[in-house]
């Protein structure tokens, strides 16, 4: 120690551990200061050995002492210590990290004393006084939390008051103040992400107390913090949370400030021509953020060591970096914590009103985060985001498709649609009926651009008809249907073949969807062109079993369909040349029921073919299955949809084989609700004595028929196109083929049933009577079984599918549960 600069007593005093005693020593080295006010070296002496020997001294004491000596120096020299600050606020700073409480409560002291003396100055240190008062925020030592609370409140006064107008001699060259926001900002990016507490409430009021002064421009460095600023609204505290969400409202009318502007600045046409290059950037890169210099030589004059103020410079023209923010924003949206999610979708849905040239960039990334907030369960959560979709779809309506490939398209259309087709897997229903409200939205928008053949998308859509939600379902083929009717036929015929494809790997969906699925593509489609192509696809399906099941859906579905009335209608008409092709297209696959092709001959009027038919019915094996349909058939019969047949039954001279048809159909069922009820229709023919009319020559294949009008007042038929002879012969060919198929996998379970012992079925007729059946259930003759009658609802709209489900033998092997409309037969 230089004993030469201090006396033995004043270093006695000055480390003692008594407060007032070594305040009295500061005193004195305060005389001391201003006794050698004119020798600049004595001063450097005293400043040089209150560091050297007390400040950095490992004895708490000495430290002490040298930092109240330290804040009498400053007093004593006035505005002069900015010419020793960078000797004497370094050390004090040093003094804030010390594991001694008190050493750490006298740096505050010091310091207070020497920002007050300082002020201006003092700014030339913010981000080391910055740093220590946040490290302290987290203090457990009350006395220490006091003392730095005081400082931190002078700091941000000295802020407010000289950060846009001081000007040290001391700052860099190229400085316009020496309150650096750029300089500042890395520090407060590194502090933001901090989890305590303590310190999050301190940088809030900072950042708070920075905002407030418009000169500084923070809102041009938003993007640098904004990230953690946003996690503090999960903080545990509520008073950070309510300080968090003031501060971000405060930002949010700044640049909601700034998009006013730049409309209004634009509406004059002033944007181009006044403003300067770069005020607004949407780009990720970096601003300063400052302002121009713009004070002249005099201006200059006026700065002086002392602290005082000089003109206000000009504000720094604001450099939101828009694109960076709606970056950070959009993880958030999505947030687990509500209270971050709910600011994000809020300021989402500001700069979705006024930033839509940028938005619209992100569209991908939005659509990913908020539509599963569609279904949040908290309320306004829920809404923000139900608003934020709706907004951004209209942006995304109304922004052009860029047509030439020169121009790059701001919207990626490719990426959305993949982030759409992901939300197919989210567990809520509102979220995959939004994702599909967005394809059918942005195909009709760009047809041409979206969804094609092989980006993915159509195996994905296929797939969603397996949902559980109706809704969904009807989304689905709606969008189905549109990218179809965009497409050329191949599209169309492939579609209709994954489809037929997805019904045999799942016959549930068959089953529980797949006339709602059918019904709803023929709303949307062309129904003729839809049974053209599902007729001509199952036509040629070697599953056998599969298209008997499909045929007769698809027979109810035409029969019953509200959808097909028009259908029916063309079927009736088979004197035109469209009904007749319309009829033969539908036959040949038809044919894989046998029910369902008489039904298709009702319902085209060709009575004698049907007439023709069931003699064929006699060559095969009637099953339970066969007798069900019928049973099915005869309650149809009664239905609406053949009023026509019942009254064309009152004039048997125009058609003798309809009656012979459905007196076949009575030979062909057992004694059952069905038969009662076809024969009481009968009965009312017969009891008015039409029966003389009937053909007496016994059912023969007839014979090519000219190209003319029947004279017994058939429909006028051209026989050059529809060839009866064939089509018979067809039918006859594909039911011996079923046959064939069915006895091959009774067999095949007879050989691998050798060793088990037979379990009866057992069918309950309508007199509540139970049959066994111990062996095939398809060589049961009609009149050894009952049949119940079949639901009579058959002409409802939802019906789902056919309504059978039938405990027989498959060609793969298995069985099923026979049963009608759910009920156990």
């Amino acid at each position: 120690m230089d004993t030469e600069v201090f006396s033995g007593p004043l270093v006695k005093a000055l480390t003692d551990k008594t407060y007032l005693t070594r305040k009295k020593a500061a005193l004195q080295i305060e005389r001391l200061i201003t006794k050698s006010d004119k020798v600049p070296e004595q001063i450097n002496t005293i400043i040089e050995t209150l560091v050297q020997d007390f400040v950095y001294s490992n004895n708490p004491n000495y430290r002490n002492g040298g930092l109240i000596a330290l804040a009498a120096v400053t007093i004593a020299l006035g505005p002069d210590i900015a010419l020793h600050l960078d000797i004497i606020i370094p050390p004090i700073l040093s003094c804030f990290n010390n594991q001694d409480s008190k050493v750490r409560y006298y740096a505050c002291e010091s310091m207070y004393n020497i920002a007050k003396v300082a002020k201006g100055e003092a700014l030339r240190f913010f981000n080391g006084i910055f740093d220590a008062l946040s490290t302290l925020s987290e203090d457990t030592e009350m006395s220490v939390k006091s003392g730095a609370e005081l400082l931190d409140r002078l700091i941000k006064d000295i802020v407010l008051e000289l950060a846009t107008t001081y000007i040290s001699p001391f700052d860099p060259p190229g400085q316009t103040t020496t309150f650096s926001l750029p300089n500042f900002i890395p520090l407060l990016s590194s502090k933001i992400s901090t989890k305590h507490s303590f310190t999050r409430n301190h940088l809030v009021l900072w950042i708070s107390n920075l905002e407030s002064i418009p000169e500084l421009g923070l809102i041009s460095y938003l993007h640098e913090f904004l990230d953690g600023l946003l996690d503090f609204m999960s903080d545990p505290s509520e008073d950070v949370r309510v300080a968090t969400e003031q501060l971000l409202d405060n930002f949010l009318m700044d640049i909601m400030d700034d998009c006013f502007a730049r409309q209004v600045a634009d509406d004059h046409g002033s944007a181009s021509d006044e403003e300067p290059e770069g005020k607004y950037n949407s780009d990720d890169g970096e601003g300063d953020g400052e302002g121009e210099e713009d004070e002249d030589d005099d201006e200059d004059a006026e700065r002086t060591l002392k602290g005082k103020s000089v003109e206000k410079v000009s504000p720094p023209q604001a450099n939101i970096q828009y694109g960076r923010i709606i970056k950070i924003l959009v993880p958030h949206l999505s947030s687990p914590n509500e209270e971050i999610q709910k600011v994000a979708l809020k300021w989402m849905n500001e700069l979705l009103n006024n930033e839509k040239d940028i938005i619209i960039q992100f569209t991908p990334q939005i659509i990913y985060a908020v539509l599963p907030s569609l279904s949040h369960p908290v309320k306004e959560v829920k809404v923000a985001a139900t608003r934020t979709n709706h907004s951004l779809q209209r942006l995304v309506l109304e922004t052009p498709v860029m047509e030439s490939l020169e121009v790059e398209d701001p919207f990626d259309y490719q990426m959305t649609v993949t982030n759409l087709r992901l939300q197919f897997l989210n567990e809520h229903e509102e979220t995959r009926i939004a994702s599909l409200d967005w394809l059918l939205m942005l195909h009709k928008k760009a047809p041409y651009k979206i969804l094609a053949s092989d980006d993915g998308t159509f195996p994905v859509l296929l797939k969603t008809l397996s949902d559980s939600s109706e809704e969904v379902i009807r989304r689905d083929l709606q969008l189905l249907a549109q990218i179809s009717s965009y497409s050329d036929n191949d599209y169309f015929r492939s579609f209709m073949m994954n489809l037929v494809s997805l019904f045999s790997t799942d016959r549930r969906l068959l089953e529980n969807r797949g006339s709602l699925i059918i019904r709803q593509l023929c709303t949307s489609l062309d129904p003729e062109r839809i049974y053209i192509t599902l007729a001509d696809v199952l036509e040629k399906d070697e599953d056998l079993e599969f298209a008997s099941i499909m045929v007769q859906n698809l027979n109810v579905i035409l029969i019953t369909s509200a959808e097909l009335t028009d259908l029916r209608k063309r079927l009736r008409n088979l004197d035109t040349k469209d009904g007749q092709q319309l009829f033969t297209s539908l036959y040949k696959s038809w044919c894989h029921s046998a029910v369902a092709t008489l039904s298709l001959c009702l319902l085209a009027q060709a009575y004698e073919h049907a007439a023709n038919m069931l003699q064929v019915f006699a060559e095969l094996e009637i099953t339970v299955n066969t007798l069900i349909q019928i049973d099915k058939l005869v309650q149809l019969i009664e239905s609406p949809v053949f009023t026509y047949l019942r009254l064309q039954l009152l004039e048997p001279e125009k058609y003798p084989h309809l009656l012979k048809c459905l007196y076949g159909l009575l030979m062909l069922l057992p004694q059952s609700s069905a038969y009662s009820t076809l024969r009481s229709r009968l009965s009312c023919v017969s009891s008015l004595g039409f029966l003389h009319v009937m053909p007496k020559s016994p059912m023969e294949v007839p014979k090519k028929q000219p190209t003319k009008s029947i004279s017994n007042g058939h429909p006028k038929i051209i026989d050059d196109f529809i060839k009866f002879n064939e089509l018979l012969q067809h039918f006859r060919n594909v039911q011996f083929k079923h046959e064939r198929s069915r006895k091959q996998a009774m067999q095949s379970i007879a050989r691998n049933n050798t060793f088990r012992p037979r379990r009866p079925y057992f069918f309950h007729g309508s007199s509540g009577g139970a049959i066994s059946l111990t062996s095939d259930p398809s060589s049961t003759s009609s009149r050894d079984i009952g049949l119940e009658k079949v639901s009579k609802n058959h002409n409802s709209s939802n019906n789902n599918s056919l309504g059978i489900k039938e405990r027989t033998t498959g060609i793969n092997g298995s069985s099923r549960l026979l049963s009608h409309k759910g009920r156990k037969l």
